[in-house]
């Protein structure tokens, strides 16, 4: 068997697979345990401050530009190419505030902390909350009941869940894959919702209030210049364009990494290799998809090892996928093109379960 995973399908668009137990899985109690040995020895696990350093310079670069070129626009509808590409360096912020909460960053764990709760709070969202949501998930990927990502929030991602939807949500999820790049200009606006949300209501969030003060000031800093500097339609249309591809570009970095791979039933009690290895998906590409993707295109081997930084994942991957192959476990790895693909027919098929009851369900895939 190859170790490149394919996608079960059939006439009504990708089949949700679910895993039950370890019954479903070959032995692999040791695996991890091999493989990380290898790793190790190969120094994949140590930090890698240069990478970092240059990534933070080339960040603040950019930052540099949007905002010279912000003031130099003046009053001008170019001022929405600003917006984009300051939506953009915020989501590369987001990708290294990510890293940093994973220990890749900085020698400790510490002070990666402290520098992951300034950086995502200067995208403006909240530490606590992305954190508490984030170990979730990866402590229990795709498993129903316990990963949050997976949690219905205007999307479905279960039938279940779809079949329970009712009015306006209900409509939304019948098309929901076709829907989803579109609602996905709604998620910037929602990250900081739910931040705020968190903060604001969560008893006991540790460092509340500097997470409160660091969104307050970056908000400040983002939208008095542009209500100063720019007429009042353009300001808003600016902070629209700016929250619109910030959420879709946030979305389709995360959503191929897992979405439409097999899901784990309640109470299933799995390895921890084949639990990781089985629900996570790669995107392949090189060098151009790890800098868009901020190396989640790494994603089984992300999940192997959190704290590994990302110019290392490259090699690792070799490694692991050699593993599967040699015991049999699916390696699962697709373009970025046919992951959204298979995104978009996974949601879709989901979306059925919200169909009328009288309908044709394969007339309600493929349109009438």
């Amino acid at each position: 068997m190859s170790a490149t995973a394919t996608e079960t399908t059939s006439i009504l668009g990708p089949v949700r697979q679910t895993y039950a137990g370890n019954a479903d899985f070959p032995p692999m109690a040791r695996a991890y345990k091999n493989v990380s040995q290898v790793i190790k020895e190969m120094g994949l696990l140590q930090r890698t401050h240069w990478f970092y350093l240059l990534t933070g310079i080339g960040i603040l670069l950019a930052l540099g530009g949007c905002i010279t070129g912000f003031i130099l626009l003046g009053d001008s509808w170019f001022q929405l190419l600003i917006a984009g590409a300051l939506a953009i360096v915020f989501t590369q912020i987001a990708f290294v505030g990510h890293e940093a909460a994973h220990r890749q960053v900085l020698a400790s764990g510490p002070a990666n902390f402290r520098l992951a709760r300034i950086l995502i709070g200067l995208v403006g969202m909240s530490y606590s909350w992305w954190d508490n949501k984030h170990t979730k998930h990866h402590g229990n990927p795709n498993q129903v009941g316990k990963d949050p990502d997976i949690a219905v929030d205007t999307i479905s991602f279960l039938d279940e869940d779809a079949a329970k939807s009712r009015g306006l949500i209900r409509l939304i999820t019948r098309k929901q894959g076709w829907l989803f790049f579109p609602l996905l200009t709604l998620e910037g606006l929602n990250l900081h919702y739910q931040g705020l949300k968190y903060l604001c209501t969560k008893p006991g969030v540790r460092g509340r209030w500097i997470e409160l003060t660091i969104i307050i000031l970056r908000m400040a800093a983002l939208i008095v210049p542009v209500f100063l500097l720019l007429p009042l339609g353009m300001a808003f249309a600016f902070l629209g364009v700016q929250f619109a591809v910030f959420g879709v570009y946030m979305g389709a970095s995360f959503a191929p990494n897992h979405k439409g791979m097999p899901i784990i039933e309640p109470g299933a009690r799995l390895d921890f290799f084949t639990k990781q290895v089985r629900t996570s998906r790669n995107i392949s590409g090189g060098w151009w998809v790890t800098v868009f993707m901020g190396g989640l295109n790494y994603q089984v081997e992300h999940h192997l090892f959190p704290s590994m930084a990302r110019p290392h994942l490259a090699k690792a991957r070799d490694v692991v996928r050699e593993y599967c192959l040699a015991n049999d476990v699916p390696y699962t790895e697709t373009s970025l093109i046919r992951s959204y693909a298979i995104v978009i027919e996974y949601l879709n098929r989901v979306g059925l379960a919200a169909a009328d009851p009288f309908d044709c369900p394969a007339a309600a895939q493929f349109g009438r």
